[in-house]
């Protein structure tokens, strides 16, 4: 957070030229998850991790004046885009950052692209970020689902994790991570049986994962929130 910040502050500084060399401003909205799912990672975190790297940057460049401003977009794109529309408009935000939720992130880049402001996103992961709907005014900053799939993805595949079923969330993450990690499987020699959806912030996707298990094979959960089968490795599993 404390780089994507920094980064920001210097990215604002550049698109403000020499007119202003002497003192600089940069405001900065963290559009982050305040009150659900993604609280404990992001939320509050992120604007105290925010306030100390402005701490950091403005101590080393005594010129530029950082004002930073907060809020929860709830896990819905609409709210994410009132947010951003009124920070820009309204608020004189010059830059977004944080986003912890894929679709609220597609939402908030549009913004952004529309009212020509940067947009710097360190949580959300889906690729077409960068990819289907990319725009000059985005910048993922972290990591995608292009990422997961041919790393973690691909990885199991070679273990011999071959068989897969998607246990999917329901949203744009769960959209992106089930089809870059589906082409992975695929072009690795393994094979994609089917799917199934289960809304953002369920707590508890045993009934779907019963109704769907296979009698005599065993299920896991890998580190991507994409649920496999296959034949049982040899080395133990911490779930069935």
């Amino acid at each position: 957070m404390q780089r994507t910040v920094s980064l920001a502050a210097l990215a604002v500084a550049m698109i403000c030229g020499g007119a202003n060399a002497q003192q600089i401003n940069v405001k900065i909205g963290v559009l982050t998850d305040m009150s659900s799912l993604y609280a404990d990672a992001t939320g509050p975190g992120s604007v105290a991790a925010a306030k100390l790297a402005i701490a950091d940057f403005t101590k080393a460049h005594a010129n530029v004046k950082v004002d930073l401003v907060s809020g929860d977009h709830q896990n819905k794109p609409d709210v994410g885009s009132q947010l951003a529309n009124q920070w820009f408009d309204v608020d004189k935000v010059d830059v977004i950052v944080d986003v912890p939720n894929s679709g609220v992130a597609l939402a908030v880049s549009q913004v952004a692209n529309q009212k020509n402001k940067l947009f710097i996103v360190s949580g959300a992961a889906t690729s077409d970020l960068t990819g289907a709907k990319c725009n000059a005014n985005t910048i993922q900053w972290t990591y995608d689902t292009w990422m997961l799939a041919n790393g973690t993805g691909k990885a199991m595949v070679q273990t011999g994790g071959d068989t897969w079923f998607f246990l999917t969330a329901d949203y744009a993450f769960g959209y992106a991570l089930e089809r870059d990690t589906a082409a992975v499987v695929e072009k690795s020699g393994g094979k994609v049986l089917g799917s199934v959806r289960h809304p953002l912030n369920t707590p508890d996707s045993a009934p779907i994962s019963c109704r769907r298990k296979p009698q005599a094979r065993r299920w896991w959960l890998s580190p991507m929130a994409a649920a496999t089968w296959s034949t049982p490795p040899s080395r133990p599993t911490s779930s069935d």
